[in-house]
């Protein structure tokens, strides 16, 4: 992998990181005000999962697993 294609996984795995936390707050403000649409919540929440997957995907591809 180039330092290129490293730096833009790197890059990327930061922005979703991000997107994670600002979801999780997000539903978390809604949970709380008992106002929001309960399907609006689902789909916060689908979408969340959806990016820790790509996160989880991302960090494989940067910190491979070293066996000992």
């Amino acid at each position: 992998m180039t330092r290129e294609q490293e730096a833009s996984l790197g890059l990327e795995l930061a922005t979703k990181r991000q997107e994670h936390s600002d979801l999780d707050a997000a539903i978390q403000t809604l949970t709380d005000s008992h106002v929001a649409d309960r399907m609006l919540i689902q789909r916060l929440k689908k979408r969340k999962l959806a990016l820790k997957d790509r996160i989880v995907q991302l960090e494989t591809i940067l910190i491979p697993d070293i066996i000992a």
